[in-house]
């Protein structure tokens, strides 16, 4: 095997928290960063070099065929999933890629360093699926002989938010707090931009160096820090430290979770599952003593890192928006069923009645109103798909348009009806365009 001094490198999951701010932060300091994903977002995409791969499908050999097609001498793995669910194995993603990942290794023309993002812990405290198959990919890595890197981070402070670091901010912008349990869960933090230091040291060192040819390290900040304290750090960067707060109860966090489980089959990944609630109840704590002698870096705290500057807008917003709109999803979801199955089965005859009054044919008022009652049930089911979420909220400001239009032209006097439901219309459609606007995830 050839050992490459300044080798190129490959970064897989490199759309996640960790893997797109990695691939960024290594090409800036001169690095030549193959960045692949299943799928970029339009705006993660920024360079040719960023390759949408069905990564996960990949067998050992076409993964082999990748590090040589791009001369690679650094694998850094991001790839991770939470729970399982629809589209999601924990163990085809931790235990099996990584399976399939060492023996590409093996059988690379070059030699390769193996840089893997795991969790920290102990085994003997793993409860959940997403622990326990983090912790067997560790073992075959420690076992594979390959030239290694396993890297346990702590809890991922980053400029961008996904998942349990956007849950965070939101508990700090929002009037809840957590039970005192919780809150008295270890959670110590660290910097992505340490974790990225990291990486570009462990990539500028010599493959045949026996100090860090195998070597599996927590990163995080040294002193002692719970879940409390960090979402106070975030509240007083948001300004919200000063607010009078609800504490939630244990068993509503329990139904969430079990909720955030159900909608994650309708396509919808949110943050609060009963593997995050588990992972956050369990904490985040480790010894970094042996990274910071190796390496020399000296993490950046909390304090550091939120602490050193306040929340901009566009931070404060997010924060604050990031749950509301889980409820504006649902409740579209709901008023456009409700809104049909009422007109079509409890209120048909009304329905019809609306436009005969005003000298409809029966014979085209029935099926009129059957019809746009069934649109009206459709639109809102397919508001509560993920992969259909944005078709049918843009169906569903077409729709509202359509109908303001058409009562203006045929019933007008129907503006003037004492409850105003024609001019409700004009905020349903409003909260449909900021649905529209916060459907991204990355």
């Amino acid at each position: 095997m050839n050992i490459t001094p300044n080798p190129r490198i490959l970064v897989l999951g490199a759309s996640g928290l960790i893997g797109r701010f990695v691939t960024d932060d290594l090409r800036r300091r001169g690095f030549h960063v193959v960045g692949a994903a299943r799928k970029f977002s339009a705006s993660q995409r920024v360079s040719p070099l960023d390759l949408q791969v069905p990564i996960l499908s990949l067998d050992a050999s076409a993964l082999a065929g990748l590090f040589a097609a791009h001369d690679i001498g650094v694998v850094v793995n991001c790839l991770g999933v939470l729970q399982d669910g629809p589209g999601s194995d924990t163990d085809a993603v931790h235990r099996e890629f990584v399976a399939r990942l060492l023996a590409a290794i093996a059988r690379s023309e070059r030699a390769v360093r193996m840089i893997h993002i795991s969790i920290p812990g102990s085994a003997n405290d793993d409860r959940t699926a997403f622990s326990s198959t983090k912790r067997e990919a560790e073992r075959l890595i420690a076992a594979s002989g390959v030239a290694h890197a396993i890297l346990r981070p702590g809890f991922v402070i980053a400029p961008s938010a996904y998942g349990g670091s956007a849950m965070v901010r939101a508990l700090a912008a929002l009037p809840f707090d957590l039970p005192e349990k919780d809150r008295a869960s270890p959670f110590q933090p660290v910097a992505v931009a340490d974790i990225a230091a990291t990486i570009a040291w462990l990539a500028a060192r010599p493959l045949d160096e026996d100090a860090t040819r195998a070597v599996m390290w927590d990163l995080m900040q040294p002193q002692p820090v719970t879940l409390s304290g960090v979402i106070e750090q975030f509240r007083r960067a948001l300004g919200t430290g000063n607010i009078r707060r609800i504490t939630l109860p244990r068993m509503l966090l329990d139904l969430s979770a079990r909720l955030g489980d159900l909608v994650s089959f309708l396509g919808w990944m949110s943050p609060l599952r009963s593997t995050a609630l588990a992972e956050l109840r369990r904490g985040v704590a480790g010894d970094p003593q042996a990274w910071m002698a190796a390496t020399r870096i000296a993490p950046k705290t909390i304090d550091d890192t939120v602490g050193a500057h306040g929340a901009s807008i566009q931070d404060k917003w997010f924060a604050r928006l990031y749950l509301i709109k889980a409820l504006t999803i649902a409740s579209l979801s709901l008023f456009w069923v409700a809104s049909g199955v009422i007109a079509l089965l409890i209120s048909f005859p009304a329905t019809v009645a609306i436009l005969t009054s005003r000298g409809w044919p029966d014979a085209i008022a029935s099926p009129f109103a059957a019809i746009t009652s069934m649109m009206d049930i459709s639109i809102g089911l397919l508001i509560a798909l993920r992969r259909t979420a944005a078709f049918s909220l843009a169906a569903g400001i077409v729709v509202s348009l359509g109908y303001l239009i058409g009562c203006a032209i045929f019933t007008p006097d129907l503006w003037l009806e004492p409850l105003g439901a024609l001019v409700k219309t004009g905020p349903a459609i409003v909260l449909m365009l900021v649905a529209l606007s916060t459907l991204d995830n990355r």
